[in-house]
């Protein structure tokens, strides 16, 4: 049975940061291309990181030099580190994984950014 299982979202002042995280089981974690979205109310969920499993990275223009994604390939995780966090933030954020015809979601962490 293949699980993605994200952690580490709260509520949290703007300026502050957070690191959310994602562990895989159920799936052989390196050959999979990983992603972090999210979703807004009312908005369509989007893309905010992704992670090749060679190590490449890409961003979402509105998170480029604040968001760090990365990989441990041998925990079967993958990171999303979020810095100067904003209200615009807000929202559920989903873990991804995608290789060949198989994609996968996790349930999903609220990260809320408010004072």
């Amino acid at each position: 049975q293949v699980q993605l299982v994200e952690s580490g979202g709260a509520l949290v002042p703007p300026g502050g940061s957070l690191r959310l995280s994602c562990v895989a089981s159920g799936i052989e974690f390196g050959l999979y291309h990983m992603g972090w979205y999210r979703q807004a109310p009312g908005n369509e969920r989007e893309l905010v990181a992704g992670i090749t499993r060679d190590g490449v990275t890409t961003y979402a223009d509105s998170v480029q030099g604040r968001f760090t994604i990365s990989r441990d390939n041998a925990k079967n995780t993958a990171f999303l580190q979020m810095n100067s966090l904003i209200p615009e933030d807000t929202a559920v954020y989903y873990c991804n994984g995608r290789w060949a015809q198989n994609h996968y979601w996790g349930q999903g962490t609220q990260v809320t950014v408010s004072s």
